[in-house]
């Protein structure tokens, strides 16, 4: 499970982290409900008082697809339930603090519930590597990843908030911009990244510390 090594791994108040289990599948949900109750550190509650929400996405990649832009809709942090690898770029993306391996239920999960309630971003390990080995290596004849230096502060305010799935009229919304200033001020990031997609980029980001989700 990676971590964000900058923030405090202290839980942001004393007892347990208050859990909600949402998932389409009822024994799925019973099993992990079961599962954290016997745990300690956290308390299975209504997603109404929830300090953080597992969402299972399911073993049907579409519908998993599909259920991913609920995510925002959801108040508290969100650890999310993936079948692959595929899955953990896509999450990110869509605001989840935290990705788990459907096969690693156990320990791993409690321990990324309580991260994630503490102000961290997780990543089961297995799925951090498929999401670093997922990037394509550079041609030979291509120019070198430029330095983080070379974002300017205004292109740093674009990347977080690209990080928050926000469009380029939110973005221009938000910055006090016309939307062709916004557009410009994506595509010079895209490009400082070395990102094909808006995603990339993100992802891009956090790789480099540019911003935490």
């Amino acid at each position: 499970m990676t971590r964000n090594p900058v923030l405090s791994l202290a839980p942001s108040q004393i007892g347990p982290v208050r859990v909600a289990v949402t998932s389409d599948d009822p024994l799925m949900r019973a099993s992990v409900q079961r599962l954290l109750a016997a745990v300690p550190e956290v308390a299975v509650v209504p997603t109404a008082d929830a300090q953080v929400v597992l969402v299972d996405l399911g073993t049907d990649r579409e519908r998993a697809l599909a259920r991913l832009p609920e995510l925002r809709a959801i108040a508290a942090p969100v650890v999310v339930v993936v079948p692959d690898g595929s899955f953990v770029t896509a999450a990110l993306a869509a605001g989840a603090r935290g990705v788990v391996h459907r096969d690693s239920i156990g320990p791993e999960w409690s321990a990324a519930l309580t991260a994630v309630e503490a102000g961290l971003t997780v990543i089961d390990a297995p799925l951090a590597e498929n999401l670093v080995s997922a990037r394509p290596a550079p041609a030979p004849t291509s120019a070198p990843r430029p330095a983080i230096g070379q974002l300017t502060e205004r292109e740093r305010q674009v990347v977080s908030l690209l990080a928050e799935g926000l469009s380029n009229k939110l973005i221009a919304d938000r910055l006090g911009i016309s939307d062709h200033t916004a557009k410009f001020h994506v595509n010079g990031v895209m490009a400082k990244l070395g990102a094909g997609t808006r995603t990339e980029a993100v992802v891009e980001a956090v790789r480099r510390g540019l911003v935490t989700l």
